[in-house]
């Protein structure tokens, strides 16, 4: 019989980081189930609890065969169900879906992270009901006319090949602007829906927080989420595409928190992750050079805005510390 293999520092560390993100995750989905009240949203919530919980299950029992400690995460106490909804029903489907996002790509990235066939179908099977959440929540969204979808274009009836570095520019060989080609359209319409949801989100969060500092901190987010979508809708406008619908929902009038500071920190924490990634992804891809000195300063206001967070994160003693490489000098210098 051969020896189970023993899990490598990566592996034990993406399943920290999804123990968290999971945990996290199942709070907010506990909460829109506990104040939704419309019969198919309830059942969809329903649904994906119990998918959640077993998930975070088996993520335990790995922990546990290996002899690790499982991490806190977020419990109980980190949601209040008897709190009013703080979010309009289809608003909170926005951010399941987000969420949901999100989760697919973190598992993608994970996956790419493991060795062991156990870890790997782990993420393999996670992806699959993430990304069957997310299928979800975005038929429940279009049924609702609440999802704003990219513009339609005509369809390429030839193939056109780049002749010249003026197409990197954004002019054509005559040196007329050239219009933005759909992989510039998709990244930057992704990134101002993102923002325009964040933005909501991050206004309730300040809305219903008793720490100031860490309203100051939600309000100041508010604000670079607006500058964001102001910047990289203008690029679209510039060239006569739609933008996103600008109303994505909005939170109620509710002043009661439905989280802890702590969770909502981590939640914004793992929207500014995301936003780096994809502006980044975007910027790589992107094939006017202008559009890099659009999102490159972005991505600096991101990296710092995350920063903020975190430190905040550690100094209000929210910050769970990820599992640590043995520290070899002091044991050497043991005595």
């Amino acid at each position: 019989m051969n020896k189970k293999e023993i899990l490598t520092s990566s592996e034990l560390a993406t399943l920290w980081m999804t123990y968290q993100e999971k945990t996290m995750f199942l709070r907010v989905v506990e909460y829109f189930h506990a104040v939704n009240e419309e019969k198919k949203e309830k059942n969809f919530y329903e649904s994906h609890l119990t998918k959640l919980a077993k998930e975070i299950k088996k993520i335990e029992a790995i922990l546990i065969a290996e002899g690790a400690v499982i991490p806190h995460g977020f419990s109980d106490q980190d949601v209040n169900k008897q709190a009013p909804p703080l979010f309009q029903p289809t608003f909170a489907l926005q951010i399941v879906r987000m969420l949901a996002e999100i989760g697919m790509g973190l598992h993608a990235l994970h996956l790419a992270r493991s060795y062991r066939k156990d870890i790997i179908r782990l993420y393999q099977e996670l992806s699959v009901t993430t990304q069957h959440c997310y299928e979800e929540c975005t038929e429940l969204l279009i049924e609702k006319g609440a999802l704003s979808r990219p513009p339609q274009v005509a369809m390429p009836e030839q193939v056109e090949v780049v002749v010249s570095t003026e197409y990197l520019k954004g002019t054509k060989i005559l040196g007329d602007k050239r219009v933005l080609n759909t992989v510039e359209v998709s990244f930057l319409y992704q990134s101002i829906q993102s923002n325009s949801i964040g933005q909501q989100l991050i206004t309730g969060f300040a809305q219903v927080t008793k720490d100031p500092e860490l309203k100051k901190f939600f309000t100041e987010g508010k604000e670079l989420s607006k500058k964001i979508i102001a910047k990289l809708s203008k690029k679209l406008t510039d060239d006569d595409i739609q933008v996103p619908l600008g109303w994505v929902g909005s939170p109620t009038l509710s002043t009661t928190a439905p989280f802890s500071d702590k969770l909502m920190l981590y939640c914004i924490s793992l929207f500014c992750s995301f936003g780096l990634g994809s502006n980044a992804i975007g910027t790589t891809f992107s094939l006017r050079k202008d559009l890099s000195a659009t999102f490159i300063p972005l991505i600096a206001k991101i990296y710092d805005y995350g920063v903020q967070g975190a430190e905040l994160m550690a100094k209000k003693g929210y910050t769970e510390e990820p599992p640590a490489m043995e520290n070899r000098q002091n044991l050497i210098n043991r005595k």
